[in-house]
């Protein structure tokens, strides 16, 4: 009966608008093909932003990528490609947008990760709205995963404003901090609702992020080397379903 149920809320709520990106400067870096057409292997969807995409970072060096390397490495699992759909600067309805572009309704995935909202909060939207538009999002991502909630991973928001694009910013810190721990704390009820996996990778942001080797060049993104220790936790996570 739950599983009918979740079915049918999934197919009958997706609909989702938005202004400046939370970059130092406008990014056009695209969506990166990957292809999972390969039936003898996992497949990975991942779905974000710029933490997603890897801003300032080379393909190998963003989460998803470094999360499939150590998987196809460590475990007797062989897994694709990951299935990107990310861009810097984009909000969750702009993630809709992003999904509906791509034509993949109707596919499922084995593993999906969700990585969103430091966009919504760094506009100063509505938070009212960032709640409605996440649970839709998270219930798309439980879609993907064939509804399989074992296989939906959510991200928690890291605290950019401990970073150097923040300080020369002149933004509030401690202002941040506190609208980024409200939306995690909105998105950590959200998945325990929903019965999937939460990982704060906040915490640990806030003690490392501003470590010169932790950034990208624009002094905002995170380098590859912290992208490593995201792809620790999600990996710790995974080897115990797969």
């Amino acid at each position: 009966m739950k599983f009918t149920l979740l079915t049918i809320i999934i197919l009958g709520i997706f609909s989702c608008k938005s202004s400046n990106n939370m970059l130092p400067e406008d990014s056009e870096k695209p969506m990166t093909e990957n292809p999972t057409d390969n039936s003898d292997q996992l497949t990975y969807l991942a779905l974000g932003d710029s933490y997603t995409i890897g801003e300032g970072v080379s393909d190998t060096g963003r989460y998803p990528s470094q999360l499939i390397a150590k998987l196809n490495t460590e475990t007797d699992k062989k897994w694709a490609s990951p299935k990107v759909i990310a861009r810097t600067g984009w909000t969750v309805d702009e993630l809709e947008k992003g999904i509906k572009a791509e034509n993949i309704e109707g596919n499922t995935y084995d593993l999906v990760t969700l990585s969103i909202g430091v966009n919504n909060q760094y506009r100063g939207l509505p938070i009212s709205k960032f709640e409605e538009e996440f649970e839709t999002m998270l219930l798309k991502a439980i879609s993907f995963a064939a509804v399989n909630t074992k296989h939906v991973v959510v991200l928690s928001i890291p605290d950019w404003g401990i970073t150097p694009f923040a300080k020369k910013s002149g933004r509030d810190e401690s202002k941040i901090a506190q609208e980024i721990d409200s939306y995690n704390s909105i998105k950590a009820k959200i998945c325990e609702k929903n019965g999937v996996t939460y990982i704060d990778i906040t915490e640990q942001y806030r003690a490392l992020g501003s470590q010169e080797e932790m950034l990208a060049a624009d002094g905002l993104h995170p380098s590859a080397e912290m992208y490593s220790l995201w792809t620790e936790k999600l990996f710790e996570q995974l080897v115990s379903i797969y």
